[in-house]
């Protein structure tokens, strides 16, 4: 893999995979009533392309939610990544663009610093390939400002498949 292959695999899953539909479900749960966030995380789960994928959000989500509760003395329950995210930061009354970006940028970190460990892909190229997206990251958060689940979609179809191959591998170096 190569720093512009990388690029583009993540600019694919911010406008129409996994970062896209992970964004839009914060937004949903952002700008819900507390009574509906229970049914967008159900639609989070549903919405999860692998059984790998659906315990990373629900393990990360468990994570935050203890954190949030711990901290701030917010109790959520047990809500899915995203959706946690976006109901502390309704919470909080946080920003709900600048809170998405951060996210999708979180999201873009976390993968890249996961090629750097596995490819020949060094340190400056891994941050090149983050500035690169950084303003990718702001626009669709600008875009994504008041989506509902009817905005729901996600075309990145490779990139499940490939997740859902990974979770069946006998060894991995990550669990997804």
């Amino acid at each position: 893999m190569s720093a512009p292959s990388l690029q583009s695999w993540l600019t694919d899953l911010l406008e129409h995979g996994g970062a896209q539909s992970d964004a839009l479900m914060l937004n949903a749960a952002f700008g819900s009533a507390e009574d509906a966030v229970q049914n967008i995380d159900t639609h989070a789960r549903a919405f999860a392309a692998s059984a790998e994928r659906l315990r990373e959000t629900d393990l990360q989500g468990a994570a935050f939610c203890e954190t949030v509760q711990t901290v701030w003395g917010i109790e959520l329950g047990r809500l899915c990544y995203p959706v946690a995210v976006g109901r502390v930061a309704a919470i909080l009354a946080l920003e709900s663009e600048l809170t998405t970006a951060m996210y999708l940028q979180s999201f873009i970190a976390n993968l890249t610093a996961a090629a750097m460990r596995l490819v020949p892909l060094g340190q400056v190229d891994g941050q090149k390939t983050q500035l690169a997206l950084q303003q990718h990251c702001t626009e669709i958060a600008k875009q994504l400002q008041g989506a509902t689940l009817d905005d729901l979609h996600n075309s990145a179809w490779m990139s499940d498949i490939t997740s859902m191959r990974h979770e069946t591998q006998y060894s991995r170096v990550f669990r997804t």
